[in-house]
């Protein structure tokens, strides 16, 4: 099992800070963008997500989402006639059983 709680650095530098790890799964967190970090004007925005336990053999999977001011996954349009379409951007992860398979989980 994968303990994602606490500090977690990302390729480019940014940080995402894990610090409420629920029995369900669930978990809270913060951000920090690397523009951040170098004296930029990004803030710190809360993320919440969810991990999900695979069996004793494979490795957990989760999904997160980060609350920023400006900038999200989806989003709610309408057309002229009051009909909504909700616009989002996936990412479908599927769990891997090792580093050197990590290219084939997203699709």
């Amino acid at each position: 099992q994968c303990q994602l709680n606490g500090l977690w650095r990302n390729d480019q530098g940014s940080l995402m800070e894990i610090s409420a790890l629920r029995d369900n799964g669930d978990f809270e967190g913060q951000y920090l963008t690397r523009v951040t970090l170098s004296g930029g004007c990004a803030q710190i925005s809360p993320l919440k997500g969810t991990q999900q336990q695979l069996g004793e053999e494979g490795w957990s999977t989760f999904a997160f989402t980060v609350r920023w001011d400006k900038f999200s996954m989806g989003q709610c349009l309408g057309d002229a006639g009051g009909k909504e379409t909700l616009t989002t951007m996936w990412l479908l992860r599927e769990a891997v059983g090792s580093l050197e398979e990590d290219w084939k989980a997203t699709r």
